[in-house]
């Protein structure tokens, strides 16, 4: 099976997206053919500082890197670097109906948050993610539950294009986590982790002190019980769902740990957990980035890798409209 995905270069990578996506990778790198991407033009779509950015994505490769994805099991690349990204992103506009891309939530959220920058890119943001899969043959997409529309988008326009020019693309799959393909803000318990509300968001980066700090701050519930009830207690589920990802340990274990005990020494115990299993991270990156040569030439030979793949599909693709 053939897996892709990817994460946006911008900011920190926080506990919501190593749950929803990352630790997915790391088991399917195991068993599977991955294909890993840094996708900095859909990073572009909104405001950024371009004078930093070639630091700022290779940070992020640092941090895929830091997290366990291995080079040795992966392809990692920068998707600027295949230029066919592009290239079949502009044939699959032809074949995605506008009335589909207005659907899409991630379009209309960003447009509130940055009214002054509407770009067409933005709005044509998910045809690049359907090129971003389709363009590798891919089999599974191991993503967060907020990117399930896009995906669903990437196996219409697949089906779509199939009917028009005949088979040329697979439909890809979304592939979510069994549990914690949505991680909670630890203030807003009902909202998602965002990375622009910073004390409600862990980041793996995140120093022990301050992790404790944000976990003994975190939102719970009236009452005492240490109870996994999404709907009458979101705070303490939250964080159940959390302990639970990170020691291995299911809800129902949890629960009778902590059955006669309260939230100060849940909290307590889970910030142990935390930053025993974010530590790992943390040194492996600081080790990273002081072999910024190496990195470049792992993504270097990711690209070169990539690119054998993608002009296969693109090759196959303009064959198939007739443009060779």
């Amino acid at each position: 099976m053939r897996v892709f995905s990817g994460i946006q270069p911008t900011g920190q990578l926080h506990i919501g997206n190593y749950l929803g996506a990352i630790r997915q990778w790391l088991e399917l790198q195991e068993k599977e053919e991955c294909i890993f991407c840094i996708v900095d033009l859909h990073a572009i779509t909104i405001p950024y500082n371009f004078r930093e950015f070639q630091d700022i994505v290779l940070k992020k490769a640092i941090e895929y890197l830091a997290c366990g994805i291995d080079p040795e099991k992966s392809i990692i690349f920068i998707q600027s670097d295949v230029k066919e990204h592009t290239e079949l992103a502009w044939l699959l506009g032809t074949v995605c109906p506008i009335g589909d891309l207005n659907r899409m939530t991630q379009f209309k959220d960003k447009s509130k948050r940055f009214k002054n920058s509407i770009n067409a890119g933005l709005f044509n943001y998910p045809v690049l993610m359907a090129s971003d899969i389709l363009l590798y043959q891919t089999d599974l997409v191991p993503v967060g539950k907020d990117q399930g529309q896009h995906v669903e988008l990437t196996r219409s326009i697949a089906r779509k294009f199939n009917k028009k020019f005949g088979k040329t693309f697979k439909i890809p799959k979304l592939l979510l986590p069994k549990m914690g393909a949505k991680i909670m803000s630890l203030q807003e318990p009902k909202k998602k982790m965002s990375k622009s509300a910073l004390s409600s968001c862990l980041f793996l980066l995140d120093e022990p002190k301050v992790i404790r700090e944000k976990i003994m701050k975190a939102t719970t519930d009236s009452g005492k019980k240490i109870l996994y009830n999404p709907k009458r207690k979101p705070g303490i589920s939250n964080l159940l769902t959390i302990y639970s990802l990170f020691s291995g340990k299911s809800i129902k274990e949890l629960e009778k740990k902590f059955e006669n005990k309260g939230y100060g020494d849940f909290k307590k115990s889970l910030a142990k957990v935390l930053i025993k299993s974010l530590e790992p991270i943390r040194r492996k990156r600081k080790e990273l980035l002081n072999r910024e040569v190496y990195i470049k030439e792992i993504l270097k030979k990711g690209a070169k890798r990539a690119q054998v793949l993608a002009s296969s599909t693109i090759k196959e693709a303009k064959n198939n409209m007739g443009l060779t």
